[in-house]
């Protein structure tokens, strides 16, 4: 018998249009890309579906969009398929942002609770350190203890004449299949890519992102997640979540909120949330909502695990002759 985990996407996955064929098509759908812009008090829906490129790829704005997305496709597999997510999955994650999206779905959150803590994420994460002091870079062909030796190395601004200073530089991402991405003050990223490149490295690229993501500069804006989630009340999820930064199975909602807190700063641990779930029996893994990126992933830490992907009627439809 097949084991399922539903997993949902993070920040890179967004793009003008996601979500517009489901809303063309479905009445749910529409109900949840409406309850996000009512919890927001904005139009974000009309922004994902035909705004600017560079105004939804803003944190604040492509995160709770993700989230939207991914709830109006589960909302429909769910109608359509007359299931619920309960009924079908043994285990969810999330990628980041996508955390959220997962504790929506196994219902620890309300989608227009989730909306509102996204945007705050967002806000929260620009307002944490200056534009153009942090970066971000994806280091490809290497594995987690070579980023970690590079990092080390990187780590260290060297000024003739004065003592040898350290700048902030960490793993923030490892997902998995020789990718992952370090984060911290810009100096040090782009010192990394130099040392990554002295060393053989297949690819080191500078990401286009507003803000170094999963590192101690996130510092403020972990303790501004502490505050906003003391107020949340956070229900059992239906079904456990394989959290982030400790790539291991979470129900109970205070060590959720916890650990909701310390992914702020922590490493997105992807590769072993991946192997987690393939040592607890799941062999097939659908990704719901914008792209494809998880479930590329996901092939790449282990091949025995079959994947599906689903944010358009199409594909809703694909995955329904499947489940």
């Amino acid at each position: 018998m097949s084991v399922y985990a539903f997993v949902f996407p993070g920040q890179g996955s967004q793009s003008v249009g996601m979500g517009l064929a489901l809303s063309e098509a479905f009445g749910i759908a529409r109900e949840v890309f409406q309850e996000v812009d009512d919890a927001l008090g904005d139009h974000l829906s009309k922004l994902m579906f035909s705004g600017e490129p560079a105004t939804l790829t803003r944190t604040e704005n492509a995160q709770p969009a993700l989230m939207a997305v991914s709830m109006a496709t589960l909302r429909v597999l769910e109608s359509e398929g007359g299931f619920t997510l309960a009924d079908k999955a043994a285990l969810v994650a999330g990628h980041s942002l996508g955390e959220y999206s997962a504790l929506a779905a196994a219902g620890s959150f309300g989608i227009a609770q989730a909306a509102r803590l996204l945007r705050l994420r967002g806000q929260a994460m620009q307002r944490a350190v200056p534009a153009g002091e942090g970066g971000m870079a994806a280091l490809l062909g290497v594995d987690l203890d070579q980023a970690r030796a590079i990092c080390e190395e990187a780590a260290i601004l060297r000024v003739e004449g004065q003592p040898d200073r350290r700048e902030e530089l960490e793993v923030a991402n490892d997902n998995g299949g020789g990718q992952v991405v370090v984060s911290g003050k810009l100096s040090a990223v782009e010192r990394a890519i130099v040392v990554a490149k002295e060393k053989g490295v297949k690819r080191a690229v500078l990401l286009p992102v507003s803000a170094p993501f999963h590192c101690s500069l996130m510092r403020p804006a972990a303790d501004e997640m502490a505050e906003a989630l003391d107020r949340e009340d956070i229900e059992v999820p239906s079904v456990p979540l394989i959290a982030n930064v400790t790539a291991a199975k979470v129900t109970d909602p205070a060590t959720i909120r916890e650990l909701l807190v310390k992914q702020v700063t922590g490493s997105v641990r992807w590769r072993e949330s991946v192997q987690a779930m393939a040592s607890m029996g799941v062999d097939h893994v659908i990704e719901l909502g914008a792209g494809k990126v998880l479930s590329g992933l996901v092939k790449r830490i282990d091949s025995s695990i079959t994947t599906y992907n689903a944010g358009t009627p199409d594909e809703i439809d694909a995955l329904l002759r499947v489940l």
